[in-house]
Order: structure tokens, then sequence, then C-alpha cells
């Protein structure tokens, strides 16, 4: 298992991305294609700035990327179609702030919570942050969007994203290849938005 995470945290290091996680969003996309390069697209989660770089590098995007964090990465100004924003998505002042960015093509989070130690309270607080981007979505995604979230699975977790799924042409759950093999991480992917009026989540 450490053979493994070194590998991938040294590629990562030797291809100029501040984290492993990018091989993860990689391998989401070589996949399912869920980003197009002329796409406006939101990154919650996005410190230290490993997704949005691959986005701007590897896609070379035509279109716009918004970074948002509670952290400040603040590493890649040079990129004249990223904007960074430093805030909170569950603060209605930051939602409304995005909603003048979008609306979005695509909104992708690798947003995870402080962990505790303690696997039911991160369940719940990662619980808690998947329903704040799925909030967001409904404001700022566009019709026939995709949506990809981070989450730790747990009972809670599968009986959410069988509501959240009616929001989607088609859903699918996905654990990348470079994601610790005794993490509960998973990425929910939903294609194709279906606007609707917006229900109890």
């Amino acid at each position: 298992m450490k053979k493994v995470t070194d590998y991938y945290a040294k590629l990562a290091k030797k291809m100029g991305y501040p984290a492993r996680s990018v091989f993860k969003l990689e391998e989401i996309q070589n996949k399912y294609h869920i980003i197009k390069k002329e796409d406006a697209i939101l990154d919650i989660g996005a410190f230290p700035g490993s997704w949005s770089l691959y986005m701007l590098k590897k896609l070379h995007v035509k279109g716009k990327i918004v970074g948002i964090d509670l952290k400040n990465t603040g590493g890649l100004k040079k990129y004249s179609n990223y904007t960074y924003i430093q805030g909170d998505i569950t603060e209605e002042k930051t939602i409304n702030l995005l909603k003048n960015y979008g609306p979005f093509n695509v909104i992708i989070s690798d947003a995870a919570p402080s962990t505790s130690g303690n696997k039911d309270l991160d369940s719940l607080r990662s619980l808690e942050l998947v329903r704040a981007v799925v909030n967001l979505a409904y404001k700022a995604l566009k019709e026939g969007g995709n949506l990809l979230i981070k989450l730790f699975m747990s009972e809670d977790a599968s009986n959410y994203l069988v509501k959240t799924r009616e929001l989607f042409l088609k859903t699918k759950n996905f654990k990348p290849k470079s994601s610790r093999s005794e993490s509960r991480e998973i990425f929910f992917i939903g294609f194709n938005f279906k606007r609707l009026n917006k229900k109890n989540t």
C-alpha cells in the first residue's frame, strides 16, 4: 500500500502537480469524459490546485474555471481563464457570489471535511459537505450539466445518493485506482442534470 501511495505522490511531484489527487480526476476524465474544452467549470475544494491545474494544462480549456476553497491556493494566477475564490460554500454570500460566475457546465468537488479519526463522524461531515455541493448545483449547474462529488461511503450516504440520482439522466459511483485501498471515498458522477423543482435533499 505504501509503495502505491508513494508512486502517485512522486509522479505528481515529477509532473508539477501539488497533490496526488490529480490522478483521480485524470482517470475519471479518461473514462467518462465529463469535461469538454469549452466548458465553464466550478472546482470546489480546489486547494492545493491539482484538479484546476490538470484542467488548465491537459484540457487546454477554452472556457473558464472557477476554483473555491476555505484555503488560499493562489498559485494559478497566470491563467487568464482561471478565477480563485477563498470562501465557504455553505454560506449564502458565497453561493450568491458563485452564481455570478455561473451557470456552470460542470461542477466538480474533491472537497473533504477535516477528519477526526471517528469514521461515523467523518462520514456525517462528508455527507453534510456533499449536501452543500448538491444545493449549490441546484443554483449554479446548467441543465444538461455534469456533477462530480467525492464522498465517504456510509448507509446514510447511500440513501442520500438514491435521491440525488433522480436529478440526472445517468449516474455512476466510481473509485479510481489511485485512491487508497483502505479509503472509503468514492466519486459520485451525475450526467445531464435535469432542471427539476427542488426537492428536500
